[in-house]
């Protein structure tokens, strides 16, 4: 990545978040959208089914990313990634207008294939820096969600009264928007300029007895990205839920949910700052008590969606962001360059994989003991990963 100008790392750096923000705005809408169709067709108990093959979508699409990366180049894997996207989103369109489980959910699984590739974004944009700047490199394509944050909440109400108007199903409008939104990913994709270099070296298997994902550089952040990506989708997932349960629309829905988001995602400069100035390891453990907050102030205000609801999105939001940039900021320092890439994609797919847990287990935990349930199952989580990260002797960053 030496190699590139100033002006090739700014314009990679443009096309990576362009596609990062239209990928996060397709997402949004599309979840929340799927989330409420399969409660209203199948009850509360399936309604984690979309969060489940949208994450099952995103850890096949890391992991496929990963591998092929080295051979095939960033420009290529993204592009099909995020044309992949577009194909789901137009499946689950279909399945929006006809409320059908099937082709929704395979369309939704498909996007995740696309946000996969998508996610991988910030460690190509890491790879553009020199070492004391790579917590600032990703943390800036990982801001990039702020767009969908912002953008796809806000057009969720707009988009199903537009559909109405065609005789549509309300619930399939932000579902059009994700169509919209993964095209013009695709197209941005092309924009990746060449001076980004094409082709790795070929990197050893990365599982397996003494393979890199078993080594502590590896162990101790995944641990704590898989606990915060379940913790966190597990209140994100049922709080339309229990807002809709208690006489709300799909406008407070998204507006509650654009305070999540915009923790997720708006302060992520911040926690790269915080990364490359006091180190990944107080970053990861910041977040962690954050999401511990979060799950304590949804507990207190499960139903105060003007001020509790609001707040505990945020910090939720927020600590799953220190999580995730002080991981992603460990490996990219800690992995060797012949490894780095699939062993990235590895862990995304591994996150991601156990977050369909949560997103298919705050169904059940929802309907059997509800958002209360689910807020302390979250805050036990958070909390899990803080003894392995305790700072010992020779290990303080």
């Amino acid at each position: 990545m030496g190699t590139l100008t100033t002006t090739g790392r700014t314009r990679s750096m443009a096309a990576l978040f362009t596609g990062v923000a239209l990928l996060n705005t397709a997402t949004v809408g599309l979840s929340t959208a799927a989330t409420l169709i399969v409660a209203a067709g199948s009850g509360p108990g399936w309604s984690g089914l979309p969060s489940v093959a949208s994450v099952l979508g995103t850890a096949a699409g890391a992991l496929g990313a990963g591998l092929l990366l080295p051979a095939q180049g960033r420009r290529r894997v993204l592009g099909a990634g995020y044309g992949v996207a577009a194909a789901g989103a137009l499946i689950a369109f279909a399945g929006a207008l006809t409320t059908s489980l099937v082709p929704l959910l395979l369309g939704i699984l498909l996007v995740g294939v696309g946000n996969g590739g998508a996610q991988l974004s910030r460690y190509v944009a890491a790879d553009l820096y020199p070492e004391e700047r790579r917590g600032r490199a990703l943390s800036t394509v990982v801001w990039a969600g702020t767009v969908g944050a912002l953008v796809g909440p806000a057009l969720m109400a707009p988009a199903a009264n537009v559909v109405t108007r065609f005789g549509w199903p309300s619930l399939s409008g932000p579902v059009a928007v994700a169509v919209f939104a993964t095209a013009a990913a695709a197209l941005a994709a092309m924009f990746l300029p060449r001076g980004v270099p094409e082709r790795l070296p070929q990197r050893p298997a990365v599982f397996g007895a003494g393979g890199p994902v078993r080594s502590p550089a590896v162990l101790k952040p995944l641990a704590a990205m898989v606990a915060a990506q379940l913790a966190m989708v597990a209140v994100m997932t049922m709080t339309p839920l229990q807002l809709q349960d208690h006489g709300h629309g799909l406008d407070v829905v998204g507006w509650v949910l654009s305070a999540h988001l915009v923790g997720m995602f708006a302060l992520a400069p911040l926690s790269g700052r915080i990364a490359d100035r006091w180190g990944p390891r107080v970053t990861i453990n910041a977040g962690l008590g954050l999401l511990a907050l979060a799950s304590a102030t949804a507990i207190a205000a499960p139903t105060a969606h003007t001020t509790g609801l609001p707040v505990a999105l945020f910090l939720l939001g927020y600590g799953w962001n220190l999580v995730f940039v002080g991981g992603s900021a460990q490996l990219s320092r800690d992995l060797a360059p012949e490894t780095r890439s699939r062993v990235q994609g590895a862990v995304d797919a591994v996150v991601w994989s156990a977050s369909a847990l949560a997103g298919l287990g705050s169904g059940q935990l929802f309907s059997g003991g509800g958002y209360g349930l689910v807020a302390v199952v979250g805050g036990v989580l958070a909390l899990l990963p803080l003894a392995l990260l305790a700072p010992r002797r020779r290990d303080v960053r």
